[in-house]
Protein backbone atom coordinates (compact mmCIF):
# COMPACT_ATOMS: atom_id res chain seq x y z
CA UNK A 1 0.00 0.00 0.00
CA UNK A 2 1.37 2.83 -1.33
CA UNK A 3 0.75 6.34 0.25
CA UNK A 4 3.12 9.13 -0.02
CA UNK A 5 0.49 10.96 -2.41
CA UNK A 6 -1.26 11.92 0.71
CA UNK A 7 1.89 14.17 1.34
CA UNK A 8 0.42 16.58 -1.53
CA UNK A 9 -3.07 16.87 0.53
CA UNK A 10 -0.96 17.43 3.95
CA UNK A 11 0.94 19.84 2.50
CA UNK A 12 -2.13 21.50 1.40
CA UNK A 13 -3.76 21.41 4.17
CA UNK A 14 -1.15 22.81 5.46
CA UNK A 15 -0.26 25.63 3.57
CA UNK A 16 -3.71 26.82 3.93
CA UNK A 17 -4.24 26.69 7.44
CA UNK A 18 -0.61 26.84 9.64
CA UNK A 19 -1.25 30.60 9.63
CA UNK A 20 -4.45 29.91 11.75
CA UNK A 21 -2.05 27.68 13.91
CA UNK A 22 -1.77 23.88 12.43
CA UNK A 23 1.51 22.18 12.69
CA UNK A 24 2.23 18.75 10.78
CA UNK A 25 4.75 16.61 12.35
CA UNK A 26 6.00 13.52 10.08
CA UNK A 27 7.45 10.58 11.81
CA UNK A 28 8.78 7.88 8.74
CA UNK A 29 8.31 4.87 9.63
CA UNK A 30 9.74 1.25 8.14
CA UNK A 31 8.03 -1.00 10.08
CA UNK A 32 5.69 -1.38 7.36
CA UNK A 33 7.30 -3.13 4.24
CA UNK A 34 10.28 -1.38 4.09
CA UNK A 35 8.51 1.13 2.38
CA UNK A 36 10.98 3.66 4.08
CA UNK A 37 14.05 1.88 3.46
CA UNK A 38 16.07 5.20 2.85
CA UNK A 39 18.50 6.78 5.01
CA UNK A 40 16.86 9.98 6.99
CA UNK A 41 18.65 12.67 4.14
CA UNK A 42 17.53 10.45 1.20
CA UNK A 43 13.58 10.52 2.64
CA UNK A 44 13.92 14.20 3.19
CA UNK A 45 14.96 14.53 -0.12
CA UNK A 46 12.33 12.80 -1.66
CA UNK A 47 9.82 14.68 0.43
CA UNK A 48 11.13 17.80 -0.62
CA UNK A 49 11.39 16.84 -4.84
CA UNK A 50 8.58 15.57 -4.95
CA UNK A 51 6.19 17.39 -2.90
CA UNK A 52 8.00 20.11 -1.60
CA UNK A 53 6.75 19.91 1.79
CA UNK A 54 7.09 22.79 3.96
CA UNK A 55 6.49 21.16 7.37
CA UNK A 56 8.57 19.30 9.80
CA UNK A 57 9.37 15.51 8.70
CA UNK A 58 11.67 13.96 11.07
CA UNK A 59 14.27 11.18 11.36
CA UNK A 60 12.67 7.61 10.79
CA UNK A 61 12.05 6.44 14.35
CA UNK A 62 9.71 3.10 15.49
CA UNK A 63 6.19 3.30 16.37
CA UNK A 64 5.30 -0.40 17.70
CA UNK A 65 7.01 -2.82 19.76
CA UNK A 66 9.59 -2.62 22.40
CA UNK A 67 11.48 0.12 20.55
CA UNK A 68 8.24 2.70 19.90
CA UNK A 69 9.07 5.97 20.04
CA UNK A 70 7.27 7.24 23.41
CA UNK A 71 5.38 9.89 21.83
CA UNK A 72 3.63 6.65 19.59
CA UNK A 73 3.61 4.87 23.14
CA UNK A 74 1.42 8.00 24.50
CA UNK A 75 -0.44 7.89 21.08
CA UNK A 76 -1.45 4.52 21.43
CA UNK A 77 -2.26 4.06 25.02
CA UNK A 78 -5.12 6.45 24.63
CA UNK A 79 -8.00 4.79 26.65
CA UNK A 80 -10.87 5.32 23.80
CA UNK A 81 -10.82 2.24 21.97
CA UNK A 82 -10.94 4.42 18.47
CA UNK A 83 -7.94 6.45 19.40
CA UNK A 84 -5.77 3.76 21.11
CA UNK A 85 -4.23 0.23 20.03
CA UNK A 86 -1.39 -0.29 17.59
CA UNK A 87 -0.57 1.22 14.19
CA UNK A 88 -1.19 -0.78 11.99
CA UNK A 89 0.81 0.84 8.68
CA UNK A 90 2.43 4.13 7.68
CA UNK A 91 0.14 7.41 7.31
CA UNK A 92 -2.31 6.52 10.52
CA UNK A 93 -2.68 10.57 11.47
CA UNK A 94 -3.73 11.90 15.10
CA UNK A 95 -5.02 15.15 15.55
CA UNK A 96 -4.05 16.54 18.79
CA UNK A 97 -5.17 19.82 20.64
CA UNK A 98 -3.35 22.68 21.75
CA UNK A 99 -3.08 20.86 24.71
CA UNK A 100 -1.70 17.83 23.68
CA UNK A 101 -5.19 15.72 23.92
CA UNK A 102 -5.43 13.66 21.11
CA UNK A 103 -9.04 14.32 19.80
CA UNK A 104 -8.96 12.11 16.81
CA UNK A 105 -7.22 9.34 15.10
CA UNK A 106 -7.14 8.71 11.21
CA UNK A 107 -6.26 5.12 9.67
CA UNK A 108 -4.07 4.93 6.81
CA UNK A 109 -6.26 5.08 4.21
CA UNK A 110 -8.28 8.33 5.36
CA UNK A 111 -7.09 11.17 2.81
CA UNK A 112 -5.87 14.45 4.64
CA UNK A 113 -8.82 16.21 2.71
CA UNK A 114 -11.57 14.46 4.74
CA UNK A 115 -9.31 15.47 7.69
CA UNK A 116 -10.11 19.25 7.04
CA UNK A 117 -13.16 19.90 8.70
CA UNK A 118 -12.43 18.42 11.88
CA UNK A 119 -8.91 20.95 11.86
CA UNK A 120 -11.01 24.05 10.83
CA UNK A 121 -13.35 22.95 13.86
CA UNK A 122 -10.37 22.41 16.20
CA UNK A 123 -8.69 25.74 15.18
CA UNK A 124 -11.78 27.78 15.02
CA UNK A 125 -12.46 26.70 18.96
CA UNK A 126 -8.96 27.70 20.39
Amino acid sequence: MRLHPQYKDLQELYTQLHGKGLEILAFPCNQFGHQEQGSNEEIQAFCQINYGLTFPVFAKIDVKGEDAHPLYNFLTSQEQADLGGRIRWNFTKFLVDQNGEVVRRYEPAVNPVEIGADIQKLLESK
